[in-house]
């Protein structure tokens, strides 16, 4: 896995270029700014991109806006936020984009590199990764789509998890049910979201990206 890194604190970024390097991920770049995060994606083409929403020269949301530009020029690129914020909405545009592989953690909330790097790896491979704190901010957003004001609370929890990126069984296990309760959760989310199958099988995917896309409409 190929990554570019921008983050404008020096240490931080030293310090993901030397933690990631240790896992076996090779940092094509490490920048500092959202101009020189885009040109190394352009040189590069990594597999993913991990961006701090702050970046100079205004210190607001260079790297939001710079990740959703990502997606439009490289879609094969995935992109990871990794921030101390939470902005609501060019995370709502970032994630609800329609595509996949796209990721938003929190810095103070990430413990464990291990953790980091596997959800690297889904946003890399296509998947999701978002924080909870992330979900529920952009959960709260609006209220104004109908069809997902009819999920469950608990189909909303589902839904929630699917967007971290767990798998059918760790939601059962989470919630101390069968994995087959849980697919009976997910076929409801389903069919309320209006996502009939389909040979790309990515509508868990989309369910999530479903969902976050209306709250930011």
């Amino acid at each position: 896995m190929r990554v570019v890194i921008a983050e404008d604190s020096s240490i931080l970024r030293d310090g993901l270029v030397q933690l990631l390097g240790m896992r076996g991920v090779e940092v094509a770049a490490a920048v500092g700014d959202a101009e020189a995060l885009l040109a190394a994606v352009a040189e590069h083409r990594p597999d993913a991109a991990v961006v701090d929403i702050r970046l100079p020269p205004t210190q607001t949301d260079e790297g939001l806006r710079a990740a959703v530009q990502i997606r439009r020029t490289a879609p094969g690129t995935g992109v990871l936020i990794f921030s101390q914020y939470v902005e609501t909405k060019y995370a709502a545009q970032l994630i609800g984009d329609g595509g996949a592989g796209v990721g938003y953690l929190l810095k103070e909330r990430v413990v464990d590199i291990g953790e980091f790097v596997n959800a690297l790896e889904r946003v890399a491979a296509g998947g999701t990764a978002l924080d909870p704190e992330v979900v529920a901010q952009l959960f709260g957003a609006s209220r104004r789509a109908a069809a997902l004001d009819a999920l469950t609370p608990r189909e909303r929890e589902v839904l929630g998890l699917m967007a971290e990126g767990r798998t059918n069984h760790a939601i059962a296990e989470g919630f101390g049910v069968s994995e087959r309760a849980v697919e009976k959760h997910i076929a409801n989310i389903f069919a309320k979201l209006d996502l009939p199958p389909s040979e790309s099988g990515h509508r868990r995917v989309l369910a999530v990206l479903r969902y976050l896309d209306r709250q930011a409409s």
